[in-house]
């Protein structure tokens, strides 16, 4: 059965970020799958195309905020989505304007209604709470409600509201960029000696990723001969505003000219970071806030063992995969993770020293990914939830 899919989403490619990444993977594959996917998203001035790969791409002029979403162009919006018909309507994440303006809608939308919340990040915050008490009615109209985690905020918000219609599945990591041989040399490119212990972060740089964090556990540690890469959006000014400290960028440069360490933020092409991710010693992730970060499943496709900190369910990816452990991390009463420096550090070099258990957990993980944890494979579930749903 060819099914016709409305995927909404904030933001979608060429913007970058998680979110957008999931419903690119998923969209492309089901496309694949021989269904039609039609991405509803917003306007972006660098996206010069209606398809891409398959996927249609219908965009709105909407200026969302985390909050809400209060334009004067919120009409179009709703009106194509009680007027156009498909067979399944996901929405992806909630808290921005492609969920909030349809909550009200959910009883008077024909198709069957998914909900993918991706963690509920200001569950905690007060400006959220009456989002949230309202969300306790609003959740039960979806026909079915995804989660990434089997033990997080969302999914056990959706347990104390005796959700019925929910289900598990996880992100993951694509074959065809993880199983096929990486053209670029990203030590070459970037000028890192072959002998240096190559430290990788990938995440953009608003402030709740953990390069600030990430910067500190590597200049405390005992690593020699070591190149922390920061790679993602937006590293120009984090850079700038980080560097303004004079005893930082003092001590960085001492680094640099005794060629002890060295640290490198850059925006690289996906071609790059993937190569990035193989080529890598040991991923370091202190983020703030996730809900199911996609970095650590790329970790387990490119055999890379990862730190991160207790953040979103990285402990469940940990555990899932056997590919990577957490930093000793404090919560503070906004949700937020934040790694304990001092013991941090301690992990870190244990991890660096230790390059037979570093193999072995990159091997393990590997394995695994394989078998569970591939696009193509999550793909496939999320068509046979959708085909269940339209057998009902």
């Amino acid at each position: 059965m060819k099914m016709k899919i409305f995927h909404c989403v904030e933001s979608y490619f060429p913007s970058v970020g998680g979110m957008q990444e999931v419903v690119k993977q998923l969209s492309e594959r089901l496309v694949k799958l021989g269904h039609e996917v039609i991405v509803l998203t917003r306007f972006h001035p660098q996206r010069d195309f209606k398809e891409l790969n398959g996927v249609k791409i219908k965009t709105f002029c909407i200026e969302g905020n985390p909050k809400k979403a209060e334009t004067e162009n919120d009409q179009e919006y709703v009106d194509f989505l009680l007027s156009n018909s498909s067979d399944i309507i996901t929405f992806f994440a909630a808290q921005q304007w492609a969920t909030n303006l349809a909550l009200p809608l959910l009883k008077k939308i024909n198709a069957k209604k998914v909900s993918v919340p991706t963690g509920y990040s200001g569950l905690y915050w007060p400006e959220f709470k009456s989002y949230f008490e309202d969300m306790k009615t609003w959740i039960h109209d979806y026909d079915m409600n995804v989660y990434l985690s089997n033990d997080y905020r969302d999914i056990n918000f959706a347990r104390e509201n005796n959700v019925k219609h929910l289900t598990l599945i996880p992100n993951g990591a694509g074959e065809d960029e993880f199983l096929v041989a990486s053209k670029v040399d990203v030590r070459k490119e970037l000028k890192i000696d072959e002998n240096h212990f190559l430290l990788l972060l990938v995440g953009s740089y608003t402030g709740w990723k953990g390069h600030k964090e990430a910067i500190e556990l590597f200049l405390r540690s005992d690593l020699k001969n070591a190149t922390l890469l920061m790679i993602g959006n937006n590293y120009e000014s984090f850079k700038m505003d980080y560097l303004k400290n004079p005893l930082l960028s003092l001590l960085l440069f001492w680094n640099r000219v005794s060629g002890r360490k060295k640290i490198i933020f850059k925006y690289l092409p996906r071609e790059f970071t993937v190569a990035a991710y193989k080529q890598a010693n040991l991923f370091l992730f202190p983020s703030n806030i996730e809900c199911s970060p996609i970095v650590l499943f790329e970790c387990a496709a490119a055999r890379l063992p990862f730190l991160s900190t207790d953040v979103g369910n990285s402990r469940e990816i940990a555990e899932w995969t056997k590919g990577g452990e957490i930093l000793p991390t404090h919560k503070d009463a906004n949700g937020f993770s934040h790694v304990i420096i001092k013991e941090g550090v301690h992990m870190l070099n244990k991890m660096y020293e230790d390059q037979i258990r570093r193999d072995k957990m990159g091997k393990q993980a590997f394995e695994i990914w394989k078998q569970k944890y591939s696009w193509e494979a999550i793909a496939k579930e999320y068509e046979k939830l959708y085909l269940n749903l339209l057998s009902k």
